[in-house]
């Protein structure tokens, strides 16, 4: 008997059974926020819950053959799929249909395949290739300019395409360099730049700057001896300015009109009672009826299929990117927190298993799945629940959609296979 075979479907089940109670949980959610009441099969192929019901399906597939192939073959064949991937997005400029404003879909028939959710799976198992080739030096400044190529050229073909929502999932695969070995300062960099351009928009860039003097100010005292400081503080206020002002130009002349506006109510940046409430019937409808909805739920929620405003349809696109707004009216507070646990569970036991490898290829694609759904989960929670811009981007698993569905199937079974591959050499 040959034992590689016997051993090859030693999965990880803790990981499988979330994976399998995200998926369901989700579907029901879909049947609910999809529906009115009237309510035939299952399989109805006219409505998004029977739809999602085949897409599962198709998962399930993937998923056997995912681990049919073997583990060697994602590694050896990492830099192919991640230029296949790049073709496809390529291929969006000439071939690619436009939905809410993205050129984002493939129309094949009756279905539409959106490329830029099966690149993050192909970029992560790239940058996994890159990081752990013999020949890169994840400490040297040009192999990390290499790697953040890997990750830019995807990222900026599918921000050219209007979809600024997968953009910004590109930028949690920084947390696989920072295991990797690239200097924390770029980490602390990277969250300073957040912070003032931010902090300009609520503010102004004069206010920001006036602050960020003062703190040099304060520091010079300290070390009013050492020139290399003064020297780095007059760098600091330089990079500090030419940020703060390049985002208010920005602002006001590269921003689209609905990204200003959704960006100014975020922060809460327009007081005018009679604008506001203009805004928030059109600019802000989306989010204020889904928090509505998740205040609605109170601690127990009001029942399956019962969310008021979850029959009455007052939330725009609720089964696709507000499909927490569902969750939280129908589940309370309570199944809120069970569907963030079995996340924040998911991305841990990740993490955990991670960690384990001896391969340093599966090490850094296991942080790469990690960090592409964290991101996903971090955006799609924080905007339904106002605390982030508003930003198209389905919750994992969970939304309905199939490119969606498929991509994070495929991204999390191939780390199972080369998870089950570790098993194997045990």
């Amino acid at each position: 008997m040959n034992l590689n075979r016997v051993h090859s479907f030693q999965l990880d089940w803790i990981i499988v059974l979330i994976y399998l109670a995200l998926v369901v949980f989700g579907y029901f959610n879909i049947l609910s926020a999809s529906t009115d009441g009237a309510f035939t099969s299952y399989f109805d192929l006219s409505e998004p819950y029977g739809k999602q019901s085949v897409f599962i399906g198709l998962s399930l597939i993937s998923i056997v053959l995912i681990l049919s192939i073997d583990a060697k073959f994602y590694e050896r064949f990492a830099s192919i799929i991640y230029l296949l991937s790049l073709v496809a997005l390529v291929g969006l400029f000439v071939f690619g249909k436009k939905v809410n404003g993205a050129l984002s879909w493939y129309e094949i028939g009756g279905a539409t395949l959106q490329p830029s959710e099966f690149v993050k799976f192909a970029t992560a198992l790239a940058v996994a290739k890159y990081v752990s080739d013999l020949q890169t030096n994840i400490k040297d400044s040009m192999d990390q300019f290499r790697a953040a190529l890997i990750v830019a050229v995807p990222a900026i073909l599918i921000l050219l395409q209007n979809d600024a929502g997968s953009t910004l999932v590109f930028a949690g695969l920084i947390f696989v360099f920072y295991r990797e070995g690239i200097p924390q300062k770029y980490i602390l960099f990277g969250a300073s730049l957040l912070i003032i351009t931010i902090a300009t928009l609520k503010f102004s860039a004069l206010t920001v700057i006036s602050i960020v003097v003062s703190f040099i100010v304060i520091y010079q005292l300290f070390f009013k001896r050492k020139k290399k400081k003064i020297t780095l503080s007059v760098l600091i206020l330089i990079l500090c300015s030419g940020l703060s002002f390049g985002t208010e130009w920005s602002f006001d002349n590269v921003l689209q009109k609905h990204q200003k506006d959704r960006i100014e109510v975020w922060l809460r940046l327009e007081k005018d009672p009679e604008k506001l409430k203009i805004m928030r019937r059109n600019i802000s409808y989306n989010l204020n009826q889904s928090e509505k909805a998740i205040r609605s739920g109170g601690l127990t929620g009001k029942g399956y299929k019962e969310g008021t405003r979850t029959k009455g349809k007052f939330v725009p696109e609720q089964h696709t990117d507000y499909i927490f707004s569902t969750v939280a009216e129908e589940w309370g507070f309570l199944g809120s927190s069970i569907v963030i646990v079995l996340f924040v569970l998911l991305i841990g036991r990740i993490l955990f298993l991670a960690e384990r490898h001896k391969s340093q290829f599966s090490r850094a694609y296991g942080y790469g799945v990690a960090s592409i759904i964290f991101m996903h989960f971090l955006i799609n929670i924080g905007m339904v629940m106002g605390l982030i811009p508003t930003i198209g981007i389905p919750l994992p698993f969970f939304s309905y959609g199939g490119s969606g569905l498929l991509a994070f199937t495929i991204l999390v079974f191939i780390f199972l296979k080369l998870d089950s591959n570790r098993l194997n050499v045990w």
